[in-house]
């Protein structure tokens, strides 16, 4: 491990935290396209609810490949992973508007796919290392990189689409091919490897050691997979079926990334100080809720009850990561890699489950459904190890 990367182990490195989180930002600002462009595809390839989400799944099916870029990445320098990620996604996401068939999107959506899942395998523990002991905070840092893409993106596709030809929208890749030269003057000394030759265990030992917590934690995540696909993916469908405008629609999106910016930015700090725990059992029992609520509202009541969402729901990302890393010290990558595989697959699932329901109801009753399977996660949260910063003071 090189010189650079002995730095920040017990100190917080803002300026490497915050490099990292910058491709998590760019990066997923592409990746963020496709909710928003879903209802113009939808029309143009004459697609179904079915075959709409299927495009979401081949954008996530390559997280599958994560534990083993996790696995490689603390073994092996994989740095350039995080560098060249937001060229890459960038390149193929902007050019699914030119797409002259369903195969291309297909092809596309994978390339995007496998950048995104080594990103997000790799470049956490990255952030997490130079963390030192605060790795609510570190977390948080990379989540709002990440919510903060998620937020833009569906507003600068919409606005592109509202103001420019399709045949330029392209030029946007040219934003992920700048950061990734960036990246590269910023983190082209850094290293992702957290095991010693001497002391590296094998992924069979590694994945039974984390066994107390990802199993809780998977559960945790499936029981609002539903929710999280019904607002992240179908929330422009949705709208748009209740005769909201392509462009408010796509706005609604970007209302509730940014709310969950917000809330990102709170919830790891309120967990190295409150507890992980806490902070989920917030998410589980008040997220419900306010789904509830909002598809029985519209107008203005709508727009802060998704404000809420944002903050309640999409939130409790970093108390989940932070959970993972502080219990996996000597393969955060490849523990990493297991939670983000994990987390995409029931997403992916999820985002099949809703589009195949919402064909056979409707998209209202999905996001009742999907509100209603919540609470079923709050009794593993007790599962789950306490903070060990906590246990520690």
């Amino acid at each position: 491990m090189n010189t650079e990367m002995e730095m920040g182990k017990t100190e917080f490195n803002t300026k490497k935290v915050a490099t990292v989180a910058t491709a998590h930002g760019v990066h997923d600002t592409y990746t963020a396209f496709l909710p928003a462009l879903l209802p113009v595809l939808i029309e143009k390839f004459t697609l179904t609810n079915t075959a709409a989400g299927f495009l979401s799944v081949f954008l996530q099916a390559p997280s599958l490949l994560q534990p083993l870029f996790g696995h490689l990445a603390d073994r092996k320098n994989l740095r350039i992973i995080t560098i060249l990620a937001p060229a890459i996604t960038g390149i193929a996401m902007s050019l699914l508007v030119v797409a002259r068939g369903y195969g291309f999107l297909i092809v596309l959506l994978l390339l995007a796919g496998i950048s995104s899942s080594a990103l997000h395998a790799v470049s956490p523990g990255i952030g997490s290392y130079y963390s030192g002991k605060q790795l609510g905070k570190g977390m948080s840092f990379w989540m709002v990189g990440g919510e903060l893409g998620r937020s833009l993106g569906p507003l600068l596709i919409v606005t592109s689409l509202e103001y420019l030809k399709l045949g330029r929208i392209p030029w946007l890749m040219l934003g992920g091919i700048i950061t990734s030269v960036f990246l590269y003057r910023n983190l082209r000394f850094v290293s992702t490897i957290t095991q010693k030759e001497q002391d590296q265990i094998s992924w069979k030992s590694a994945l039974s050691n984390m066994r107390h917590v990802m199993i809780p934690m998977t559960i945790l995540l499936f029981a609002r997979s539903l929710m999280t696909a019904s607002l992240t993916i179908y929330l422009p469908t949705y709208l748009t079926s209740q005769g909201t405008s392509l462009w408010v629609s796509g706005a609604s999106l970007t209302i509730l990334q940014i709310s969950g910016v917000i809330g990102t930015i709170f919830a790891g700090n309120l967990s190295d100080r409150y507890g992980r725990r806490v902070m989920l059992l917030i998410s589980y029992i008040t997220s419900p809720i306010l789904i509830f609520l909002f598809v029985n509202t519209s107008g203005f009541l709508q727009i802060a009850l998704l404000i809420f969402l944002g903050i309640t729901a999409i939130a409790i990302g970093p108390v989940l990561l932070a959970l993972v890393h502080e219990n996996a010290i000597e393969n955060r990558s490849f523990a990493n890699g297991i939670f983000m595989a994990v987390s995409f697959l029931l997403n992916a699932l999820a985002i099949l489950i809703v589009g195949i329901v919402s064909d056979l109801v409707d998209l209202r009753f999905t996001f009742l459904i999907a509100a209603g399977l919540v609470p079923l996660g709050i009794p593993l949260i007790f599962l789950l190890p306490k903070s060990k910063r906590l246990l520690n003071d």
